[in-house]
């Protein structure tokens, strides 16, 4: 391909990545996400003599099929077809091509996993296990307070990671029982805090000094803690939990925020709002949690299960 049309393609892509940002107030995750995805098909594109701006209808659909085949995740390939569908009706729109190569195409039909299930038992003990961290220096006392923190507002809100490490200071002012939280293109939340949430906000707000802009500051280039060194916070947590680490992640403890008040009968409405889902199809995959457990009981449970009648 020559580096003309490669250049088109990459001030297309910046064009088009530009409005997102501008227009729909796309987060840096989503716009990572979609830069990552269009290289992706630029690249394959390539291969077959096209670029991003020259791309046909039917290299598209072999795209789509490549994917497919890597045994993708649906929600993965669902977010691809979403990309291209996006930045070829932009093209369409702003006069760059003259038709939407994209319009045919279909959502992969996949099976969407449930997500990774976490006991009301193994959180607590995930939970204890924070509780319990050593404290005989200033500096695990410091660690203590905010990993207990971090732990306690992320299953009492079921919050995105994300949205966690990035609260600024001031969200946890004065003896509130709600937060208010900025989520997925710029839309704020309120979310009801536990009891021990809140006991937890107020013993590590009184750590984080005043000129703080973040609940959770750090040095890195972000201003607070990452969501990678969170993880690893959590991680280290299972093992003294006597969890396996591969099961525990701050998107598993949000299924658990979740799953636990669905289990208990709270309205769907109310789980989808502190979730910050967009769509209430979403927040359902959590009746198909429970479904699912209904099933297995009835499986592992039942007289009748294994086949055999009972006598008399």
């Amino acid at each position: 391909m020559s580096d003309a049309k490669n250049g088109a393609g990459e001030r297309h892509l910046g064009l088009f990545l530009d409005m997102m940002a501008a227009e729909r107030g796309a987060s840096a995750n989503t716009l990572a996400a979609y830069r990552r995805d269009l290289k992706g098909l630029a690249q394959f594109l390539e291969r077959k003599g096209e670029s991003l701006g020259t791309a046909s209808a039917y290299n598209l659909h072999a795209y789509m099929v490549a994917l497919n085949q890597r045994d993708m995740a649906a929600s993965t390939a669902a977010r691809h077809l979403s990309s291209q569908r996006r930045f070829f009706k932009f093209l369409q729109a702003e006069g760059l091509r003259e038709d939407d190569p994209s319009v045919g195409l279909k959502r992969p039909r996949l099976q969407r996993p449930l997500p990774k299930l976490l006991s009301f038992e193994e959180t607590e003990r995930l939970i204890a296990a924070a509780h319990d961290l050593p404290q005989d220096s200033d500096k695990q006392a410091h660690d203590r307070l905010r990993t207990i923190c971090l732990i306690e507002v992320l299953y009492a809100t079921g919050l995105r990671v994300s949205e966690l490490v990035g609260l600024p200071r001031r969200a946890a002012r004065g003896d509130r029982r709600m937060l208010m939280v900025r989520g997925k293109g710029g839309r704020e939340r309120m979310v009801p805090l536990s009891e021990p949430a809140i006991r937890a906000l107020a013993a590590w707000r009184a750590l984080v000094p005043e000129a703080e802009a973040f609940l959770f500051p750090a040095r890195g280039k972000s201003g607070h803690l990452t969501r990678q060194r969170f993880a690893q916070i959590l991680q280290r947590l299972a093992t003294a939990a006597g969890l396996p680490p591969a099961r525990i992640s701050p998107h598993v403890l949000r299924h658990a925020f979740a799953t636990h008040l669905v289990e208990h009968g709270a309205d769907l409405r109310a789980v989808q709002h502190m979730l910050g889902h967009a769509d209430i199809s979403t927040t359902q995959i959590y009746t198909h949690i429970l479904e699912e457990r209904k099933k297995a009981l009835l499986r592992d449970a039942h007289p009748l299960a294994v086949g055999d009648l009972p006598n008399g």
